[in-house]
């Protein structure tokens, strides 16, 4: 395994293929934007002017995309798979709902390449790092193969499972139990705010105390925050808890506490607020409860309808 193909050269994407770079593989990138594919060969990756280009001659190919519809335009429509060679492994590490995985799995290993459901969890800061958990759901025997290649992006990388969409299922599981848990705190604080009890000190109560969580404590300090800097947008929980219910349907599992989570996600997204640092889902409580200040009202002030 020396070359790897990356397509998909975001805030993510981009430090994992740099990571891959340093562990002395030969890279060759491709984004949709330019200036990502100029800025990864600064760093001594092959260049390459398409998605196809990125997978010609690779041993695996990797896809750090948005959804399952990108993946699929990268594979399908714009001649990825095509361009790999026979035998070569397609590794997606995107969160996608664990069918729209599947589907795609089928698809690659009809054409005779490998398929690995490899998403992640550690966020920008372990994709820097090189310290993401990675949850591989293909048949050993593939996983082991490409162990190093996720081993140059991720400390910690679990076989999950022998099919595809097994990995995409415990991502599932993983988003829907911090999306909760980010929804919980704002929800927790907004009822201490009603009676003014001063949130600072509350925060250092729970984050001692049985009710506390890692997202207590990362996200509530934030929380408390007017304008915090962003680690991960409220549309990543749009998107991530949608795929928890779709994960739902698919499977009949109730799941009315991660409905009511994206329901207040997307409320914020709804008022313009979609791309602030996920913390602020408080803001919907403090909406909801005249515990904040208002958000500012969405068109020009003083129209009238």
């Amino acid at each position: 395994m020396t070359t790897v193909g990356f397509i998909g050269l975001g805030s993510m994407g981009m430090p994992m293929a740099n990571n891959l770079l340093a562990k002395g593989f030969a890279v060759q990138g491709f984004d949709v934007r330019g200036d990502s594919i100029a800025a990864l060969a600064s760093r001594g990756a092959r260049p390459a002017a398409s998605a196809a280009a990125a997978a010609a001659g690779a041993d695996a190919l990797v896809l750090m995309v948005v959804n399952a519809a990108q993946a699929e335009q990268a594979l399908f429509a714009d001649g990825a798979l095509e361009a790999l060679p026979d035998g070569s492994a397609v590794i997606l590490m995107a969160t996608c709902p664990p069918g729209a995985v599947a589907a795609l799995a089928a698809r690659v290993e009809a054409a005779g390449r490998r398929f690995v459901d490899a998403p992640v969890s550690g966020g920008v800061v372990g994709a820097v790092a090189g310290t993401l958990s990675i949850m591989a759901a293909a048949p050993a025997a593939v996983v082991e193969r490409l162990r190093p290649v996720l081993a140059a992006m991720g400390d910690k990388v679990f076989h999950v499972g022998e099919r595809p969409g097994q990995g995409a299922t415990v991502k599932t599981v993983n988003q829907l139990l911090c999306g909760v848990h980010i929804a919980v705190v704002a929800e927790a604080f907004a009822l201490a705010a009603k009676v003014g009890v001063d949130l600072d000190i509350l925060l250092e109560i729970m984050s001692g105390s049985a009710a506390s969580s890692w997202m207590l404590k990362d996200r509530g300090p934030r929380m408390l925050q007017a304008d915090p800097g962003i680690t991960s947008a409220v549309d990543i929980f749009v998107k991530d808890l949608g795929i928890v219910l779709e994960a739902g349907r698919d499977t009949k599992v109730a799941l009315p506490l991660a409905a009511v989570a994206h329901q207040m996600f997307l409320a914020t997204s709804g008022r313009g607020e979609g791309a602030m640092d996920d913390s602020q889902v408080i803001r919907s409580y403090h909406a909801l409860n005249g515990t904040g200040q208002a958000a500012e009202p969405i068109g020009n002030p003083g129209q009238t309808g």
